[in-house]
């Protein structure tokens, strides 16, 4: 089924957005690992809603319960489950959507997959709620990630028309993440921010929303992780990126650029470092060629959409009468996705490293 993911590391997701619970169960934690539920708390509360006047009114506190596989403070080796109770629901809200589906969403799209049976509450198993799950069982990747010297990074690159400058290598340490953690709108150049904001404020107060691009970088990935064709490191963070609700893009390095180089434009040179490290002076092909690691940073791009659910009449469908109708979505939504989709992306991430990372340990022994 779709909502299953990984080889050594595997998740499975299940839930609605308006249902009892949503959770994960997560198979292939190392049994001892220590857990830092604080720092997994943080990541969760990064997700949640209800945070600032950029996203939704909803407030959900994201507090999850550990069922199994966990016992005095680390991992059995077993199967870890996580659930996530939903307190805030206003399942009225979306009484309307069974009749009129929302353009932009999954509501006609599911509605077909699945004979008319869907839960629409809160968009249901569609909703970037589920993406909760994705959040708790990356922020454990990420913990295991980096006592093996791998971070991740990511910032918001531009939104509707706002761009900043890319990541450099330098900008990926312990100290600056721990910075863009603790922004609402992570970025790196001064009044980038504010500009967001007030474009954020303008979408919101016009009943519209807006969408963007996050990048993502990873360091401290050695050479030879990942493997040729259907397994390549480029296929499986792509397949799991995808899997966030709204993301409608990826490209690596220099990406669609790249095809406006000629060969020696693109092709990264390569040297020695200080350090006998063999590195190389651009970063084209972002830190991945053949479906596998080169040692650079592997750093990609990922385009958020616009948030369907606007509260803008729009021309839509009535299932009942069958004829053409008009919505106006009811309901709190967010007039952005990307601050609140940054965590999520990051997670995401780390579960396709932490994957082949264990893969790669198996033909490394």
């Amino acid at each position: 089924m779709g909502a299953n993911f990984g080889k050594n590391y595997r998740i499975s997701l299940f839930g609605e957005s308006h249902g009892t619970a949503l959770g994960v169960n997560i198979d292939g934690v190392p049994a001892g690992t220590e857990l830092d539920l604080e720092f997994i708390s943080q990541e969760m509360k990064r997700r949640a809603p209800g945070r600032s006047k950029l996203t939704t009114p909803r407030v959900e506190k994201d507090e999850f319960e550990i069922l199994s596989g966990f016992f005095d403070g680390r991992t059995t080796g077993t199967p870890l489950a996580m659930i996530v109770r939903n307190r805030d629901q206003r399942s009225k809200d979306y009484s309307e959507l069974r009749r009129k589906p929302r353009p932009g969403h999954a509501d006609w799209s599911g509605f077909n997959r699945y004979d008319g049976f869907n839960d629409i509450r809160g968009s249901g198993h569609f909703s970037g709620r589920i993406t909760t799950s994705i959040v708790f069982a990356g922020a454990i990747a990420k913990q295991i990630l980096k006592s093996q010297g791998i971070l991740i990074g990511a910032h918001i690159k531009s939104l509707y028309d706002i761009e900043e400058r890319d990541f450099v290598e330098s900008d990926i340490t312990q100290e600056n993440i721990d910075k863009l953690h603790g922004m609402i709108l992570p970025t790196l150049e001064d009044g980038i921010a504010q500009k967001m904001e007030n474009a954020i404020m303008k979408a919101r107060e016009e009943e519209n929303s807006l969408g963007g691009i996050v990048e993502v970088m990873i360091t401290g990935v050695k050479p030879g992780i990942g493997d040729p064709f259907f397994e390549s490191i480029e296929s499986e963070i792509s397949r799991m990126i995808f899997s966030v609700p709204a993301v409608k893009g990826i490209e690596f390095g220099a990406g669609f650029g790249i095809a406006k180089m000629t060969g020696y434009e693109a092709n990264d040179e390569m040297y020695f470092d200080e350090n006998g490290n063999i590195k190389s002076y651009t970063n084209n092909n972002g830190g991945i060629v053949g479906g596998i690691s080169t040692g650079m940073p592997i750093s990609f791009k990922v385009a958020i959409k616009p948030t369907p659910s606007i509260s803008k009449a729009q021309k839509t469908v009535n299932l009942e009468t069958k004829k053409s109708d008009i919505l106006e979505v009811k309901g709190r939504h967010d007039p952005v996705i990307v601050p609140r989709a940054i965590v999520v992306l990051e997670c995401a991430t780390a579960i396709v490293i932490l994957d082949r990372f264990l893969e790669a340990k198996k033909y490394r022994l």
